[in-house]
């Protein structure tokens, strides 16, 4: 008899395969804004290294997804087996241009560098995006916005809090590239904010009944989710530009770590209350 699939596992493995898609999305987004001049060709050649490694993490997440659900002989789960099948392509290709991009920086061919994180980001993002289209999910635009916002929130404060510790390394390179990110962070975030006002008080009060959770409940973890990856995202990055006038590049640095930890709290709390509602939030 062959083996029926686990949900928890399967809903574990979504949430990871698909905040891993985001992350890498974001991240290589900031890195093709991020202008090469300002910025050692070591940041980049290193960062892809990571960004490696997060879509082997994706592509192996996928993989187990797609066996789990080739082992349900029910048929109820042919889209996301389609969906999981294009997801692990994606994060293969994803990879290999990790790979190849680390080794183009490496000989610091800066234009054909900055391609190939170009790609890494269409990669990825389509591949968060993939599951709108191929689901036929509605409403599409919003479903769109939700990927596309949540990957450059997590993104680019992640990036931001990397190139931040890469002053410790090149402590005589320019602050205009980490100030840069920090605008496109507030930028992102205020962006994020108008696309999961929607879902978090207005969707989410109309489907309660449905959600087997109290409204106490559900406003708890809806404050969670904008407290800390919101109104906390957003305190700590003008902490951070404060900091970057003395200018500290270190302080700075500590304060873009735990803005990182707030993100992460926030828009996974974001991908389990969207699950529920079907709705950014």
């Amino acid at each position: 008899m062959s083996a029926r699939p686990r949900p928890g596992q399967i809903v574990f493995l979504h949430l990871l395969v698909e905040f891993l898609f985001r992350l890498t999305f974001g991240v290589a987004t900031a890195m093709a804004i991020l202008p090469a001049k300002w910025v050692t060709s070591g940041f980049f050649r290193v960062h892809l290294w990571v960004l490696l490694g997060v879509q082997t993490l994706a592509a192996l997440g996928a993989a187990r997804v797609v066996a789990i659900l080739t082992a349900d002989e029910s048929g109820a789960s042919l889209s996301s087996l389609t969906v999981y099948r294009g997801r692990f392509y994606l994060a293969v290709a994803a990879a290999v241009a990790s790979y190849v991009g680390a080794v183009i920086w490496m000989y610091e061919r800066r234009g054909s560098g900055k391609a190939v994180i170009g790609l890494i980001a269409v990669l990825t993002g389509a591949a968060s995006c993939w599951p709108v289209v191929a689901q036929r999910m509605s409403p599409v635009g919003l479903m769109l916005a939700d990927r596309v916002t949540s990957g450059l929130v997590v993104g680019f404060v992640t990036t931001a809090m990397l190139l931040g510790h890469w002053y410790l390394n090149t402590p005589t390179m320019k602050l205009e590239p980490l100030k840069r990110l920090i605008w496109m962070l507030a930028i992102a975030v205020v962006l994020r904010a108008v696309v999961c006002f929607p879902g978090g008080f207005l969707a989410g009060f109309a489907n309660l009944p449905s959600l087997n959770m109290s409204p106490t409940t559900w406003y708890l973890f809806v404050s969670l989710r904008w407290l800390s990856g919101i109104v906390g995202v957003l305190v700590l990055g003008w902490l951070t530009w404060q900091t970057l006038k003395i200018p500290n590049t270190q302080s700075a640095t500590g304060i873009l770590y735990a803005g990182v930890i707030l993100a992460f709290i926030g828009e996974l709390a974001s991908q389990l209350l969207s699950a529920e509602v079907r709705y950014p939030v």
